[in-house]
């Protein structure tokens, strides 16, 4: 059986991550994992004309450095599964136009990520791919211009909102080869706590990553000594303190190797990003730069990374609709 316990999945073949690259700006270069990531732009724009065009752009850049980096043409790729922050996933499906690849779009919000490795791992782990790419990407810009307001209207932060990235990242996985591996996906339950505040989506979230990462541990009967480190993507300050407390409170655990993508891409003491990083970029770009090189420098052997997602929009949180969040987590370890 692959299935182990009530939501976790045993990948038997153990999909091979081939390699990964990540592109970022200036500001998300600037902060603690500066010299992690495989390209850094100065330009906002990219050199396109629109914001919008700027993220495709970025997107494009890590999925070339991907393939550039495994040696494969994007042409021998078997499929593709990405997403991004934009309606109808335009940035993304912009992006891969003229590659011929068959293509999944998929909107999970920051979560986007760990669901795109997910969907993958599992289709190759089952036969359907024998390479497969996973690629997500946000822009700060164009997440403001489609969530809040227009950057030229000034709008005031609360110290809980978050600062969406601009980054991207790329990860191209494959049935055979070496390094690190997915070996086990634990997907997700949609989880509503009545959160109806747009700029706290830290805490919208932090339940149903609690719920995920619970979940995982239960079914492979593991604690969290298991994994070198547990990273979520991207609740921030607030979020990351509340999953630290709910562990505390549910299940008398201290989560010592635990950390969030939205900390560790930031410096909250010299930027001014509030409670800390967000946008699905934050976390692929964290994952296919900083960590992906742990892992195959061998000081990270076992990772659990986990991608949470508040899944609203502009118009449901303007008809005061509530947050509901997600988080799908993925095992990779290297032997």
């Amino acid at each position: 059986m692959s299935r182990i316990g009530k939501q976790t999945l045993l990948l038997e073949r153990s999909p091979v991550i081939l390699g990964s690259a990540s592109s970022v700006g200036s500001l998300e270069a600037s902060g603690p994992l500066a010299g992690t990531f495989d390209h850094v732009s100065d330009d906002a724009y990219y050199g396109q004309r629109t914001w919008e065009k700027a993220e495709s752009a970025m997107q494009a850049q890590a999925f070339s450095l991907a393939c550039t980096k495994c040696g494969v043409l994007p042409g021998n790729l078997d499929m593709v599964f990405a997403g991004d922050l934009l309606n109808q996933c335009t940035a993304t499906a912009l992006m891969l136009r003229e590659t011929g690849i068959p293509f999944f779009g998929l909107y999970g919000a920051c979560s986007t990520m760990a669901e795109s490795i997910a969907l993958a791992a599992m289709c190759i782990n089952a036969g359907y791919a024998n390479r497969a790419a996973a690629v997500t990407s946000s822009h700060f810009c164009t997440a403001e211009r489609q969530f809040r307001m227009p950057l030229e209207y000034g709008g005031q932060r609360g110290p809980s909102s978050q600062w969406t990235a601009t980054a991207a990242g790329a990860m191209l996985m494959g049935s055979e080869g070496d390094g690190a591996r997915v070996t086990h996906v634990t997907p997700g339950k949609i989880l509503d706590t009545g959160m109806t505040d747009s700029m706290n989506m830290g805490a919208a979230m932090a339940y149903a990553a609690f719920d995920t990462l619970h979940a995982h541990f239960r079914d492979l009967d593991v604690g969290a000594e298991h994994y070198d480190l547990i990273v979520t993507g991207d609740l921030a300050f607030v979020g990351h303190s509340l999953v630290l407390e709910l562990f505390r409170r549910e299940l008398n655990v201290e989560l010592t190797n635990y950390n969030d993508c939205g900390l560790m891409l930031y410096s909250r003491d010299q930027h001014d990003i509030n409670a800390g990083g967000s946008g699905c970029g934050c976390s692929a770009a964290v994952l296919c730069g900083y960590i992906m090189r742990e892992l195959n420098s061998g000081r990270l052997k076992r990772v659990l990374f986990a991608g949470t997602g508040a899944l609203m929009s502009a118009v449901s949180s303007g008809q005061g609709e509530s947050i509901p969040g997600i988080c799908h987590a993925v095992a990779i370890e290297r032997s």
